[in-house]
């Protein structure tokens, strides 16, 4: 167990593995957590909500457009609810959730995982040494189960996971806790786990509580009219109490007295608060700066936060960190305390267009502080749209017959791509014959001029070689040689140094040459050695000799 005042071990440092720009629909990137390098692009981009967890950041869950749920990592504890201990590096489908659509999800140490669907069912799995996941056991939980007792006919809205302890939110207003409670976190006024779900009453009785979140062994409820409630750990003066004492059932926080709290965000051992005129307050600990006061003095009454003279519409802490983020009115993201190692003590303003980024490049470990929802994306770019339309005979003004077959094109691009159709297209054309060019190889330039990526085999690569130069499309012809380099083999290498000569492409004529000095033995017994050109086959024979190929 880590103790409040202590740093959490150090995780992967996190890195920005594929920092693309924002859509126009600022469709968030889940590519810039490094677990997602383990997924492919077509995966990816099926991903609608996904949470990064784990002590180095190297658990992932996610739903897709289907509703099927996926997950992938360490599997420390049986946190991916796979039902073994098993690690993974490729994607495993948890079909007790799929279908289910997901409302919410929280994490803690272990990790634990508590998840809410959007008709308010409660599943936990994973680490449970401390009854953490509310099912009257200490055994680890290795697939996902529904919590109900005390939660019958209840819908929850909101789930919080301290370091080891569990609390949720019903849709009316009722807050229910359990597990891990050396500290008072679970708030019943003793210090004895909570093995089931046991709702927070004493003061919380008759109030409607509208947010909550948890530290790592602290917890905080705002109810409807803007007061903060606070218990559990306080080594840190986290509750913002004004003192270091452990608090065994919720109390409100004084000192906020006359301010309207919106949403209240816990960082490992520090809280912020948002209050209804877009400011921030903030207490607890800061070793880090993650407090944003300038300094490194723990505060244990709240703080205000000056983040530029804008209105912050949005705060961002995470249990396992020591970093802070807001974001304001106008769209600025700012981030302050731990920050890839760096102790920022100031709000600083990113070049990040959300809170989920700061915690995904600078937190450590590279976790995600909330459940992450992405939004479809369909804006077409300028490149898919050309892409979209290639061989479309809806919208085409020109077709060329080659072996027989139509490929339907726009002669305003080609004009704009090709310099050789500048000079021949007229405005009257409709269909052009070509006999020069076989139809695989014709149709791959037609599509080059759509997509700039060629897709045909490396034997016809080479008479797309021939079609590049004679067009002068020089990137092109590096294109192919990149093509006939990857599909290269005993059996054709003669053939496609050949090629190169013919066509020359230096390059590619000196990485064949190597080739086939490098498998000599096998490249001459092939047939395309017997048939070689004679001129070829003499200043190959020279060429080998002057590099030695031919010594014993």
């Amino acid at each position: 167990i880590h103790m409040e005042d202590e740093p959490p071990p150090q995780g992967v440092s996190a890195k920005a593995l594929e920092v693309t720009l924002l859509s126009a629909l600022k469709m968030l990137d889940v590519g810039k957590w490094p677990i997602f390098s383990l997924c492919s692009p077509e995966e990816i981009k099926l991903i609608r909500q996904a949470c990064v967890f784990g002590s180095a950041g190297n658990e992932v869950l996610y739903a897709t457009e289907n509703d099927e749920v996926f997950v992938l990592g360490m599997n420390c504890s049986g946190c991916l609810g796979t039902g073994d201990m098993q690690s993974t590096i490729e994607p495993r489908r948890l079909d007790s959730l799929c279908g289910k659509k997901i409302a919410c999800l929280s994490y803690g140490s272990g990790p634990h995982v508590v998840l809410a669907t959007e008709e308010g069912e409660v599943y936990t799995w994973g680490h449970n040494a401390y009854s953490q996941l509310g099912n009257g056991t200490t055994n680890h939980g290795f697939i996902p189960c529904q919590v109900s007792t005390n939660l019958v006919n209840k819908k929850v809205v909101e789930v919080a996971c301290g370091s080891h302890h569990s609390m949720v939110l019903t849709s009316d207003g009722e807050v229910y806790t359990w597990g891990y409670n050396n500290s008072g976190q679970v708030g019943s006024g003793s210090t004895a786990n909570q093995p089931i779900p046991r709702r927070v009453t004493s003061c919380l009785q008759n109030k409607i509580v509208v947010n909550i979140a948890c530290g790592q062994m602290c917890s905080m409820a705002v109810v409807e009219n803007g007061e903060v409630y606070v218990w559990g750990y306080n080594g840190n003066g986290q509750l913002g109490l004004g003192s270091s004492g452990n608090q065994p059932t919720p109390c409100r926080i004084a000192a906020l007295q006359g301010i309207r709290v919106q949403r209240v965000a816990c960082g490992y051992a520090h809280t912020l608060v948002l209050t209804d005129e877009g400011q921030i307050y903030a207490w607890g600990a800061n070793s880090y700066g993650q407090l944003g006061t300038g300094n490194k003095s723990n505060q244990s009454y709240p703080t205000t936060v000056i983040v530029d003279k804008d209105r912050v519409v949005e705060i961002a802490a995470c249990h396992s960190a020591h970093t802070s983020a807001a974001k304001t009115q106008s769209g600025q993201v700012y981030m302050w305390g731990q920050c890839r190692g760096q102790s920022v003590t100031f709000p600083h303003l990113t070049h990040f267009a959300c809170t989920d980024d700061v915690f995904a490049c600078f937190a450590t470990p590279a976790v995600m502080w909330r459940l992450l929802s992405v939004e479809p994306d369909d804006h077409l770019t300028v490149a898919q749209s050309l892409k979209k339309e290639f061989d479309n005979p809806e919208t085409a003004d020109l077709k060329f017959l080659v072996d027989g077959k139509y490929i339907h094109v726009h002669k305003v691009l080609l004009k704009i791509r090709c310099e050789h159709f500048r000079s021949v297209l007229n405005n009257e054309d409709e269909i052009i014959e070509m006999s020069e060019f076989s139809y695989p190889v014709y149709r791959a330039f037609l599509e080059y001029l759509y997509t700039d990526n060629i897709r045909l085999p490396p034997e016809d690569a080479i008479g797309l070689l021939d079609l590049a130069t004679l067009y002068r499309e020089n990137r092109l012809k590096k294109l192919c040689q990149q093509t006939i380099k990857q599909g290269i083999c005993e059996e054709n290498a003669i053939a496609l140094l050949s090629a190169a000569v013919k066509y020359e492409a230096q390059d590619l004529e000196e990485f064949c040459f190597r080739f086939c000095i490098n498998h000599l033995t096998v490249v001459t017994q092939t047939q395309g050695f017997a048939d070689m050109d004679h001129d070829l086959l003499k200043n190959f024979i020279s060429k080998a000799s002057r590099v030695g190929a031919f010594r014993n």
